[in-house]
């Protein structure tokens, strides 16, 4: 069994704690293995006919998703593959990728997904920070693999998952489908502690340099049965589908984890198009439905809508960036059926509030903690904020911040868990309110909060101000360093398409806010963008709105 150098991980002084929820430590007794736990068991159970997978006209039961995810492991093992090895998974939406995810499971190394969005220097790190003894990679997601390979510190074996054989064998490849067809289909299961290490999810990199958030068994385990049992609520033979990617953090929670954890299907979207979606989830008849609030803003947009029947849909939810309560309302109009949001992060495996914690959504609200969490928000001189105040947002519960390899980049991820951890809770990073009955308001991230002419501004209060307009499709608020104010508000709009930019439009957003914000929050000015930049976890990338604002003031009509 492989074991992990003291030093890549931090001190345990420095670590959140880790709460496990009596209802789910039965779970985690151990000695426990991935594979078994969100696969094998549910075969012996008598489940092994159910889908497990829809892809296309393709249907994959749970007894032969089994069998394909044993026959990687026998791969992984001819490979010289070790437990608590790490092995790169940058796989389009396919069962081959999710079966490669349980084989990696099942030899007890640790899956790291590497999102298929990332350009060879977020791979090249990656790859060299977690030490790949394998990477599985999917041919039209190679070039940018290859293109970093000449930097690549390790002997990692590159296994191409649908490329030519000839040509992947003469580059010193492992062809996936020759090693793949040779492989048994039994394999005898390696146990883990529930405190080895079960993944490392990567953030997205849009601070610098991804960081490697390492999730032991256990929290991948409750996690993902605490995600099911107050959000999804799957039952065996019920489909969850979506589009984010399988190899991207969310994606993995959300196709690899939480719907396995119940014994449900997954409906797997090779590539999302409104018109993809809804047909996807009309064939597939899907569920529950899960996506970014700029997928649903894209459905809404379709003039083919009521073309689809969706009926089989009983909920949807959404994450990852703030829905709006203009979204929330036009799509509750347009199905009879509300959007549920709520909240996670790559450091704490995946959600942790969810307005499903209500008996109908909260509107602007990520909801409240899920059982086994604590939230609690606190000021800037450390003191607990009342109801409605703006604060910082801690939590405690059994996932964490633990950073991998904190000693590195003269110890720049060490200083980060310090930081990050304050008496047993996580920082999250975020700005929010909670109300008197414990649900949270998103505010901002706490870099991206606005300091002017001494208040402390949040700019998702203004955004959801302007986007209110019927002219505005897309808005992004931040501060501009100013002389007199400190910071000055300026708002970064997207028209609705046919409107053009004008002196007079940008005075007219600004007057519609007058009625719904204080004068002292109210936007000194507005810039039109052609479209506001998002990370493809659909998060508004502020840092470069501020970073190049001097470039689109000169370049769009500015009041």
């Amino acid at each position: 069994m492989g074991k992990i150098p003291a030093d890549y991980l931090p001190p345990k002084e420095f670590w959140p704690e880790h709460v496990v929820p009596e209802e789910f430590k039965h779970l985690v007794a151990g000695p426990l293995n991935l594979a078994e736990e969100f696969l094998d068991k549910h075969v012996k159970a008598g489940l092994g006919k159910q889908a497990a997978i829809l892809f296309g006209d393709q249907t994959i039961t749970y007894e032969e998703l089994m069998k394909m995810a044993n026959k990687v492991a026998n791969v992984l093992k001819s490979l010289g593959v070790e437990s608590q090895d790490r092995v790169g998974i940058r796989m389009t939406n396919t069962p081959d990728a999710v079966a490669i995810n349980f084989g990696i499971q099942k030899v007890g190394a640790i899956p790291v997904p590497v999102s298929p969005l990332w350009a060879k220097e977020e791979i090249e790190f990656t790859l060299n920070n977690a030490e790949f003894s394998a990477f599985f990679v999917s041919a039209p997601l190679l070039a940018a693999v290859e293109a970093g390979q000449k930097d690549f510190q390790f002997p990692t074996k590159i296994i191409v998952v649908g490329g030519k054989p000839d040509e992947v064998k003469a580059k010193g490849y492992v062809d996936f489908a020759e090693e793949f067809a040779k492989a048994a289909d039994t394999f005898e299961n390696v146990k883990l502690s529930p405190d080895d290490i079960g993944v490392i999810l990567y953030t997205s990199g849009t601070t610098g340099q991804p960081k490697g958030c390492v999730h032991f068994v256990k929290e991948v385990i409750i996690e993902s049965h605490l995600v099911n049992k107050y959000v999804w609520k799957l039952k065996p033979g019920e489909v969850l589908g979506g589009s984010a990617p399988v190899s991207f953090a969310a994606g993995y929670g959300t196709f690899c984890l939480v719907p396995f954890a119940a014994g449900a299907t997954i409906s797997l979207l090779p590539k999302f198009t409104p018109d993809d979606m809804m047909a996807t989830i009309q064939k597939h008849k899907v569920n529950v439905v899960t996506g970014l609030p700029t997928a649903y803003r894209k459905l809404l947009e379709m003039p083919n809508f009521n073309d689809y029947d969706i009926s089989s849909v009983r909920m949807y939810t959404s994450g990852g960036d703030a829905l709006t309560g203009k979204t929330l309302a036009m799509w509750q109009a347009k199905t009879g059926k509300p959007i549920w949001e709520g909240l996670g992060g790559t450091e704490m495996v995946h959600l942790v509030t969810s307005n499903t914690m209500s008996n109908v959504p909260v509107p602007d609200s990520i909801g409240k903690a899920l059982p086994g969490f604590e939230v609690k928000v606190i000021k800037e001189d450390g003191t607990e904020a009342a109801p409605g105040e703006v604060g910082s947002m801690l939590v405690k519960g059994p996932t964490g911040t633990v950073y991998w390899k904190p000693y590195v980049q003269d110890q720049k991820l060490l200083k980060s868990q310090k930081k990050g951890v304050k008496d047993g809770y996580n920082m999250m990073g975020d700005a929010v309110i909670m109300d008197k009955d414990g649900f949270i308001y998103f505010q901002a991230r706490e870099d991206d909060m606005i300091k002017s002419s001494g208040f402390r501004l949040a700019p998702s209060e203004i955004e959801d101000a302007i986007i209110r307009h019927p002219k505005v499709r897309d808005c992004a608020v931040v501060g501009i360093p100013d002389e007199i104010l400190g910071q000055k508000v300026v708002a970064m709009v997207e028209l609705e398409p046919g409107n053009t930019p004008s002196m007079d439009l940008a005075k007219d957003i600004i007057n519609s806010t007058t009625d719904l914000l204080a004068k002292y929050k109210l936007p000194r000015e507005v810039v039109f963008l052609e479209a506001i930049p998002r990370t493809p976890t659909g998060k508004i990338i502020k840092k470069d709105l501020r970073k190049n604002y001097s470039e689109y003031k000169d370049k769009f009509k500015l009041i």
